[in-house]
């Protein structure tokens, strides 16, 4: 079945209900993870999904909101013994480092470990990243504080969505958003990188996108105010991200 959940909505810092940025793609036959800096094992199980069917984790970039549940994650999954290979993909720079993570806890020589295959990207990204007959990942390098990927995910339906991940404008984030069905835009607010509402609102009406979700944000003041920000900016629907949300 194809979904798109938002597991996780906040940014750098998690607060009640609303867990670090991580999402989740699914169709028959691929079952896609993004990021895991909280606790997506939690919250994969609150919408119904397993962990040992995850066929795919895409790292978006080495930051400690992003990948700091990487070795939960892998060991949890041990623990639920799965036996099917997980594919992990990334940055060679994010998968470096995600590797130096996880050999601190000696989790190759686990008993009956998993088989764990990474797949580099390119640094000027490629086009599907992952692919079968029913789903399309193209990844695409956007601008933010260390190397970062942004996605675009294309079903067979025909439905299209595309996610920032943490950046400022530029034109790659043009290029993945460019008439998406929706856009999840991340609105940590306007600084060296990352985007404010009213950013997210232009980028979005300049890509016609659809729908434009604000993603990654600050919730504990000014909710209200990002979404006029972005208003002022996009004429199309605007909604903010929840944790579990359906898009």
């Amino acid at each position: 079945m194809d979904r798109f959940v938002v597991l996780g909505s906040a940014n750098a810092v998690a607060k009640a209900g609303q867990e670090n940025t991580h999402l989740f793609g699914s169709t028959n036959t691929r079952k896609v993870l993004v990021d895991c800096g909280d606790n997506p094992v939690g919250n994969l199980a609150q919408i119904g999904e397993s962990i040992n069917e995850i066929t795919d984790l895409i790292l978006t970039h080495f930051h400690a909101d992003h990948v700091g549940a990487l070795p939960r994650l892998i060991m949890d999954t041990w623990l639920e013994k799965r036996q099917a290979p997980l594919v992990i993909h990334g940055l060679e720079f994010t998968l470096t480092r995600a590797k130096q993570l996880l050999d601190l806890f000696g989790w190759e020589n686990w008993k009956g470990m998993f088989p764990v295959r990474f797949n580099v990207i390119p640094d000027n990204g490629a086009d599907g990243i992952i692919q079968d007959e029913s789903l399309k990942v193209t990844a695409l390098p956007v601008k933010h504080l260390v190397p970062t990927l942004g996605l675009r995910f294309m079903y067979a339906s025909g439905r299209e969505i595309s996610y920032s991940c943490d950046t400022e404008p530029c034109e790659n984030l043009d290029v993945l958003a460019r008439n998406a069905d929706v856009l999840l835009q991340e609105s940590a607010g306007e600084a060296r990188g990352h985007t404010s509402a009213a950013q997210a609102g232009e980028i979005a009406a300049r890509a016609n996108v659809g729908k434009l979700v604000l993603i990654h944000y600050e919730s504990r003041s000014g909710v209200e105010d990002m979404l006029e920000d972005a208003k002022g900016t996009f004429n199309g629907e605007i909604v903010l991200a929840q944790d579990l949300m359906e898009v």
